[in-house]
């Protein structure tokens, strides 16, 4: 007899046992709590031809975005590409061929396709969200799920993870309180949603609402953080509060505790702790050692050439370490990508390249340089994926950059747009009177 999961969907090669190893598997992914792998793994010990389980385990390690992880995610797929799948277990195991093999956008479509004609798979709609994050796609990140939410209502098992996708969908589009209110549900539904959690910071970030941000964080945060996947990441969005308000020293004993910083070698926790010292990097904060050992983390990464975004952030940690050679190295790694016909090499190629080699221009102390390469990808910075809160670093090193190169005209221009977009932001403020206060060109005079 055919197994089928909580929401009706036909499991192949499963049985009861291993069926409800997945079920507990999906439902950690969903709140990313727990070890999720681990429920994957005795799903296939259970029943070796469960392709469900293999799947979920290849999505586990497909978006990591860790090099080790995408070739283990590749056997992974080999593996289940040779069982007995009905049509819509095909197209997970077809989507995930393609991520495995660099192609990012196919396997959005494909997911895409799938979900259209089964709004209730849970975890293709998720892959597929996390795969809209990773690409910068605002728009798929809110439409996948609007097209499948009207198939869902609060019985069905999940249901609190469509709404924290939907309401980071929402955030990243700019319908803020729409996003906020869906997020508070979702977390009403679910206290241990992560990705919730976090598309309510997302929006307080968003309105430069910093204390209403740190009491969203603040309030019960073992509720979200305890043993949980997003727990750094969202430590992290409460360090962005405290940037705006210049709460540097909260910031380093955020970076030294959950933040993991130095600590964690997992990827996009590493990017995290990146982010964090380079904000304070551009406001002038000695960090002392933690740039060493977070640059000694990054170290076996600067050949991957990988994933653009990542490599952004392996060279502020390289730059802020005084990591020359590992900065170079980066570069190479970069250059080599682009060649390559999967779709990093125009994440790299757009994005990437020149945004690395502008963090270097800026720790070479070469700001004009640092502007020219920032400058033209205000517009483009999308396309190589992460949030709008986690791409506002580049904007961030732009103005700056404007600020110490003496070039007062795109200083004014840069800080006035942030003031009228971001009024209540301390920093905002900061960064206006500070290129008001430059000397005026002479060319103006």
């Amino acid at each position: 007899m055919t197994m089928h999961d909580r929401l009706g969907f036909a499991l192949s090669g499963a049985d009861t046992a291993s069926a409800e190893r997945y079920e507990a598997g999906l439902s950690g992914l969903q709140r990313f709590v727990g070890d999720p792998v681990a429920h994957a793994d005795a799903a296939i010990a259970q029943s070796p031809g469960f392709v469900m389980a293999h799947v979920l385990k290849g999505w586990l390690f497909g978006l990591a975005t860790d090099p080790a992880a995408t070739a283990a995610a590749r056997d992974i797929h080999a593996a289940v590409a040779a069982l007995p799948a009905n049509a819509r277990e095909q197209g997970h195991v077809a989507a995930l061929g393609a991520l495995v093999d660099g192609h990012w956008h196919r396997a959005s479509e494909i997911l895409e396709d799938l979900t259209l004609e089964h709004p209730r798979d849970a975890l293709a709609l998720q892959a597929g969200h996390q795969i809209d994050f990773f690409t910068g796609n605002a728009r798929m990140l809110r439409d996948r799920i609007a097209r499948a939410v009207p198939e869902w209502d609060e019985a069905m098992p999940g249901y609190h993870a469509i709404l924290s996708a939907y309401a980071f969908g929402l955030e990243e589009t700019g319908d803020y309180a729409r996003a906020e209110a869906v997020g508070r549900r979702a977390v009403e539904l679910e206290p241990r949603d992560g990705w919730g959690q976090h598309a309510v910071a997302h929006v307080m970030e968003m309105q430069s609402r910093q204390q209403d941000g740190i009491a969203w964080m603040r309030n019960d945060p073992d509720r979200w953080s305890t043993d949980s996947l997003m727990k750094v990441h969202n430590w992290w969005h409460l360090s962005l509060f405290h940037y705006d308000l210049g709460d540097h020293d909260e910031m380093l004993a955020l970076y030294d505790g959950p933040v993991e910083g130095g600590q964690s070698s997992f990827v996009l926790n590493m990017v995290d702790a990146s982010a964090l010292l380079w904000r304070l990097y551009l406001r002038g904060v000695d960090a002392g050692r933690r740039w060493a050992r977070l640059a000694d983390l990054w170290a076996p990464f600067a050949t991957a050439g990988n994933y653009a975004f990542n490599d952004a952030h392996a060279m502020m940690a390289f730059v802020g370490a005084g990591r020359s050679d590992l900065a170079d190295t980066l570069l190479r790694a970069q250059e080599e990508a682009v060649s390559r016909g999967d779709d990093n090499a125009s994440f790299t190629r757009d994005v990437g390249l020149p945004a690395a080699r502008a963090i270097k221009a800026f720790g070479d102390g070469d700001f004009a340089t640092t502007v020219r390469l920032l400058k033209p990808l205000r517009g483009l910075a999308h396309r190589f994926g992460g949030s709008h809160a986690q791409r506002d670093v580049l904007d961030l090193t732009l103005i700056e950059a404007a600020l110490r190169s003496g070039n007062r005209p795109l200083a004014v221009a840069l800080a006035s747009e942030r003031k009228e977009l971001r009024p209540d932001s301390p920093l905002s403020q900061l960064f206006a009177s500070r290129a008001e206060d430059m000397a005026t060109p002479a060319l103006s005079r």
